[in-house]
C-alpha cells in the first residue's frame, strides 16, 4: 500500500518534524538558523504559522496555507534543507543518505494531520503550547522560550500561567 498525504487547499495542518539525533539539543542549540528558515520559506512560499513550538530534538506547528495551494510538503521540505545549510557539518550519516547526499540532521518523514474544525484546531494549538511541560523542560508552557504561546499571552487568549504542572484545568482560553 502506499501512503497519501492529505492534500486541501487552504487547509490547515499540525505538523511533527524530529531532529536524527532525539537524544541531542539541536534545534534548540540553532534556534535562529531554525527561525531563519521559517522566514525565508515563508516569503518565498506564503503560509501563516498559527502555533509552535521548538524544543531540543523534535518540533511541532499549524501551518495554514493560501486558499489555492495546497503544497505542504514543499515549504516542510524547504524549512528542513534551510535549517541543514546553515549547520556546520559533523553530524554521522548512514551510509544510504550519504549516497544520496543528504545531512543527517533530520528524520526523513514527518508526521501531518490536517485540522478538522474549531475545536480539532484548538486542541493542537494547546497540545503545542503543552509539550515542553509534558516532556519535563519546564513547570509552566508560559516558561518555554521556544514557544508561540508568548504571541497567545501577549494578545490575551491564553492566560500566562495556563498549563502548569499540578494545574489540572488547561483550558484557559478566554
Amino acid at each position: 500500500m502506499r501512503y497519501r498525504r492529505a492534500d486541501t487547499p487552504g487547509a490547515t495542518y499540525f505538523f511533527t518534524l524530529n531532529a536524527a539525533d532525539r537524544s541531542g539539543h539541536l534545534l534548540t542549540e540553532h534556534i535562529g538558523a531554525l527561525r531563519d528558515s521559517f522566514r525565508i520559506v515563508r516569503r518565498s512560499r506564503p503560509f501563516v504559522l498559527d502555533a509552535i513550538v521548538v524544543l531540543p530534538d523534535h518540533l511541532h506547528l499549524l501551518m495554514t496555507l493560501p486558499r489555492e495551494d495546497a503544497d505542504f510538503a514543499t515549504r516542510i521540505m524547504l524549512i528542513k534543507q534551510g535549517f541543514s545549510r546553515r549547520i556546520p557539518q559533523g553530524e554521522r550519516i548512514s551510509a544510504s543518505r550519504a549516497v544520496k547526499g543528504e545531512r543527517g540532521l533530520w528524520q526523513r518523514r514527518y508526521w501531518e494531520h490536517l485540522i478538522r474544525d474549531d475545536a480539532d484546531f484548538e486542541r493542537h494549538v494547546d497540545y503545542i503550547h503543552f509539550n515542553p511541560v509534558k516532556h519535563g523542560w519546564v513547570q509552566r508552557a508560559a516558561e518555554w522560550p521556544h514557544s508561540s504561546i508568548h504571541r497567545l499571552i501577549r494578545e490575551g487568549v491564553i492566560d500566562a500561567a495556563w498549563a502548569s504542572v499540578g494545574n489540572a484545568d488547561i483550558d484557559a482560553r478566554e
